[in-house]
């Protein structure tokens, strides 16, 4: 399914949403799931992942082929994500089980070399794709993964297009999440002086679209209602996990957006990748690194997360639908609204959901609500992001050198008189003034950012 952007003004928006014609029926497991971004999946090591608290790993053997098992050595249950990979092989750590990509069991060292390994030893495999530099699974009936539903940008495969991505693992339902993406009536309020163009002042009531709403998905767009001739917003939700934003016009051929999946790793917690694209950006912004990017992202996520976290909990705490709970406004929360109405139609297969006037819960809901909720940037994205985790580990080091410089430093100062005692303080005074900016820079990769 390829996704292509009008850009228009006031025609109707971006996003072609194929309706079925007969079933009107949604089943989660026949849909593609936007695991990781292929740039941060690591081709040495395992990756480990859940859906719906069902684990599972993925691996790249040694042509590059991706390979989805579920992550449970059928030995004695030990996990595969925390072995190793050998000559493209998973191995399970525990007795050197292993597998291929398909799941077959390729070698138990304590079978003899002339012993056949049994068909049971093997394990279910999922198909695995990689579309537009993202690993997408499917998890449901084999000869169903069209990968043609795979929802594509077209703008993406424009060589003139560039993007950033973003991914973190974070202690809330997908549904709260994807709840807070299509509202676009947070932004000035809540990234006030964050965001381009977000400010408090500009808050104001919206006039708000809903085109189409389907098994497939929601259709809407929006404008704000203090500005003359406005320009149209799209907002499109492609099911179950993706909210896309589409803005630019025909005229001056510019094109930007926003591309936000969010997978449901289980109950309380669900892995968002982020991508951010546009036609172009100025030279200065093509230097900055992608971790150096990060750190606003981050920024952005922190100053959401902190207000979902809390409504999530009251939510649980109230034990009741939220069209008990909520007061919604027509001029800022209809996409809301609209998205939480479509789990009410929608989401009976789901494991769990929380609709507008349905629910189901999990089977640990009063345990659930006993349990704290934290944030932690560290786990959440620097480990599990390959630009991130490579500059933490280098600044990381570099302080620590920075601190064997200061003390050698110091320690020479006492042995040495005159300009040379006067040049080793300086220079130890100067590697601790480093260290203590780089500590300063490596707490942004491991605490939440707070709000002054």
């Amino acid at each position: 399914m390829t996704i292509t952007p009008d850009k228009p003004e006031i025609e109707q928006p971006v996003v072609t949403l194929p309706i079925p014609e007969i079933s009107q029926e949604f089943n989660w497991k026949n849909c593609w799931y936007p695991i990781t971004f292929l740039e941060d999946l690591a081709k040495d090591r395992p990756h480990s992942f859940s859906l719906y608290n069902e684990p599972f790993v993925l691996f790249i053997n040694q042509d590059g082929k991706l390979g989805c098992l579920i992550d449970r050595c059928p030995h004695r249950a030990a996990k595969l994500s925390d072995g190793q990979i050998i000559d493209g092989r998973i191995e399970c750590l525990y007795h050197g089980w292993q597998f291929a990509t398909d799941g077959k069991c390729l070698h138990i060292p304590q079978l003899p070399t002339d012993a056949k390994i049994p068909s049971n030893a093997c394990l279910p495999s999922f198909k695995v794709v990689e579309r537009q530099g993202i690993v997408w699974v499917w998890f449901g009936e084999l000869k169903a993964a069209d990968e043609e539903l795979i929802p594509t940008i077209t703008e993406l495969d424009k060589p003139e297009c560039i993007c950033l991505d973003y991914v973190a693992d974070i202690p809330y339902d997908q549904s709260y999440f994807i709840e807070n993406a299509v509202d676009p009536a947070h932004v000035s309020i809540s990234h006030d002086r964050t965001e381009i163009n977000a400010k408090r002042e500009n808050a104001q009531p919206l006039e708000m679209e809903i085109i189409e709403s389907s098994a497939k998905g929601i259709r809407g767009r929006y404008r704000r209602t203090r500005t003359a001739n406005a320009n149209w917003s799209n907002m499109d939700f492609v099911a179950p996990n993706l909210v896309i934003y589409a803005f630019g016009s025909q005229a001056n051929s510019f094109y930007s957006g926003n591309a936000v999946y969010a997978i449901p790793l289980g109950r309380g917690k669900c892995r968002v990748l982020i991508r951010k694209y546009w036609r172009s950006l100025t030279w200065s912004e093509k230097l900055k690194p992608r971790w150096f990017k990060h750190l606003h992202q981050n920024k952005i996520l922190d100053e959401d997360s902190v207000f979902i976290v809390g409504l999530q909990t009251e939510i649980e705490r109230l034990a009741q639908n939220l069209k008990e709970v909520y007061l919604p406004l027509k001029t800022s929360d209809t996409f809301v609204l609209e998205y939480r109405k479509w789990l009410d139609k929608f989401g009976a297969s789901l494991p769990f959901y929380r609709g507008y006037s349905t629910s189901k819960q999990a089977e640990n809901h009063g345990e659930y609500n006993q349990k704290p909720i934290k944030l932690d940037r560290l786990t959440g994205h620097t480990l599990i992001c390959s630009s991130c985790n490579r500059a933490y580990r280098v600044i990381n080091n570099l302080k620590q050198g920075l601190i064997g410089v200061a003390i050698a430093m110091a320690l020479l100062a006492i042995v040495t008189d005159g300009s040379s005692q006067i040049g080793t303080v300086f220079a130890s005074l100067l590697a601790v003034t480093l260290a203590v900016m780089t500590e300063k820079l490596k707490t942004k990769f491991e605490h939440i950012y707070t709000r002054q």
